[in-house]
């Protein structure tokens, strides 16, 4: 202990709501017998010379009831149920406020630790290796024998690892011993990938002395991206800029095996298509994109004043390429124009894409929606709403959300749902359902913006009660996306999935308008008062330019998150 106990104080003396431990969370219904067929939904996925398998079950080791008003304090787990010759990577932690869904990943070596590398004669370190010795690095309150929520003390501890080496977690005790070295494995450095710190887990001291604890994740994080989370935490000293001290695992199965194949991701649709849910009082509704061509939507090309009707399937559009303003889709050009931008909700299906996240591990399901127009937005400044004439309309709306699957079982871990410029990922524990796994997603009025639960969402400044408003709302008008859906895409799939040809148009689904949307603004700083004025046009100014809506939207392919992981 000697040279740490600088690092051990009492976390808070304020007093508040003490939550409970978090309560285990399972999903609505029991989950289906998958189809059959390659490394799916197994329980357990081969990364090269490791094998892994997700432990949900957790034996309680810690927990503070609450650090401070603001903070619901946490808990602390180490695995339980390990199979034979699988190794801890690192212990588990979670907030109290909310259900306990979590994972860590256990490992086990697939291949023969005295494997000769090439003609050098050298033989290959194993790939899991004992730490050699702990750190401390945090306890909650040293010299002390008790605390208000926080009985008996925690410490914190980080493996050391021999050389060529990384470690994956931290160790959590009520003792100031060491642990067990047989506690967790360290993992061989080349079948690591580099980490980042998420979500807080908690955050405690002031001052010169803050330590944080967050969920890890790896940095890169795409579809080919080959990193992947074990579930551990990070801990922190972050006023003496301290480098992340635990790496992620790292996929070295290029087939990515664990993938379900096209028989099962129909299985998953069924299983767990949301009902997207419109607003009561939405008059932009959603289509498929053969009814928004087949009536009249307009192909435009960049010097010409006549455009060309766009063929049901979308076999002339321009394929390929890049967003490089030459063409453009409209509106029909006649007496259908005002009937097509209401959209045909009859015809609506989601469009999904369904490629690899978190280095195989996870299956995300995108599914796209396509409004042939976007509404205009409502200005909330304060208790007066004002509703904007142009400000937020635009022709062609495409929206998502996305399903993130665990490979493992085949169960949903999440969904992320898009908000205009971003969006957040929400816990299975925190969805609302409609029908057995069937979650319901509730798109905004006139924006399209995707929620989990109803309410009134405000894009702006919460605090001060300025912003666009984000209004979702039970009602009639819904798309039940677990039987109106075409699979579209899926990368890794090869031939198996054709994509469609309109998917192929890299250009934008609507002209670029020509108004100036900061005449609205300005009507709206004209009227008010001068104390309120400049906290009003500096958050006008942080909101994203696509709600000005100047430059029409472009299609899902050129999306960031087509390839990389959803923003969050």
């Amino acid at each position: 202990m000697s040279g740490w106990g600088w690092l051990c104080w009492t976390p808070c003396l304020d007093s508040g709501p003490v939550y409970p431990d978090p309560r285990p969370f399972s999903l609505p219904s029991s989950l289906p017998q998958w189809p059959q067929g390659g490394g799916f939904a197994k329980g357990r996925i081969c990364i090269g010379e490791l094998e892994v398998i997700k432990i949900t079950a957790f034996q309680k080791i810690w927990s503070c009831a609450e650090f401070s008003r603001k903070c619901s304090g946490a808990t602390f787990y180490r695995p339980i149920g390990i199979p034979d010759s699988f190794f801890s990577l690192g212990h588990y932690g979670q907030t109290n406020d909310k259900p306990s869904h979590g994972f860590v990943l256990v490992a086990r070596e697939v291949e023969s630790s005295g494997e000769i590398i090439g003609n050098t004669g050298d033989t290959r370190l194993p790939a899991l290796e004992k730490p050699q010795d702990y750190k401390l690095v945090w306890c909650s309150n040293y010299g002390r024998n008790h605390h208000f929520g926080c009985l008996p003390c925690g410490y914190f501890w980080l493996p050391l690892p021999p050389e060529g080496y990384k470690t994956l977690g931290y160790v959590v005790t009520t003792s100031p011993s060491k642990p067990s070295l047989e506690e967790v494995r360290c993992v061989r450095s080349d079948l690591t990938e580099s980490c980042e710190t998420h979500e807080m887990i908690f955050n405690v001291g002031a001052e010169v002395l803050v330590f944080q604890v967050r969920n890890a994740r790896p940095c890169h994080r795409s579809i080919w991206a080959k990193g992947l989370p074990v579930g551990t935490f990070s801990c922190t000293h972050i006023n003496f800029g301290e480098e992340m001290e635990i790496s992620c695992l790292k996929n070295f199965d290029s087939s990515l095996h664990a993938m379900p194949n096209l028989e099962q991701i129909h299985a998953l649709i069924h299983h767990y298509g949301p009902t997207l849910i419109f607003h009561p009082k939405e008059i932009y509704l959603p289509s498929s994109i053969p009814w928004f061509f087949n009536n009249g939507a307009t192909l435009y090309k960049k010097g010409e004043t006549i455009g060309e009707y766009i063929d049901a399937d979308g076999s002339n559009l321009p394929k390929g390429g890049t967003n490089d303003g030459q063409y453009w889709i409209d509106l029909p050009n006649d007496d259908r124009k005002n009937y097509v931008k209401y959209g045909r909700l009859e015809s609506a299906e989601l469009y999904v894409h369904v490629k690899p996240s978190l280095g195989g591990t996870f299956t995300d399901i995108a599914m796209w929606v396509f409004c042939p127009f976007n509404g205009p937005a409502t200005i909330k400044i304060g208790v007066i709403n004002v509703s904007m004439s142009k400000i937020g309309q635009h022709v062609g709306d495409w929206e998502h959300f996305t399903l993130r699957i665990s490979n493992f079982t085949g169960e949903l871990w999440s969904i992320y749902f898009s908000q205009h410029s971003g969006g957040e990922w929400v816990d299975a524990s925190s969805l609302e359902y409609i029908a057995g796994n069937r979650a319901i997603v509730y798109s905004s009025k006139s924006g399209h913006a995707s929620y989990p639960h109803p309410g009134n969402y405000l894009q702006g400044c919460e605090k001060l009660g300025i912003g666009v408003r984000n209004d979702a709302a039970q009602s009639v008008f819904s798309v039940d996306s677990s039987s109106k859906y075409k699979v579209v895409a899926a990368e890794y799939l090869g031939d198996i999935v054709t994509e469609p040809s309109w998917l192929q148009f890299m250009r934008e689904w609507g002209p670029k308008i020509t108004y100036s949307s900061r005449s609205e603004l300005d009507k709206i700083l004209s009227i008010l008062p001068m104390n309120i004025k400049f906290s009003v046009e500096s958050i006008f100014k942080r909101l994203p330019m696509e709600l000005y809506g100047e430059e029409g939207p472009t299609g899902p392919k050129e999306k960031n998150n087509w390839e990389a992981d959803e923003r969050s």
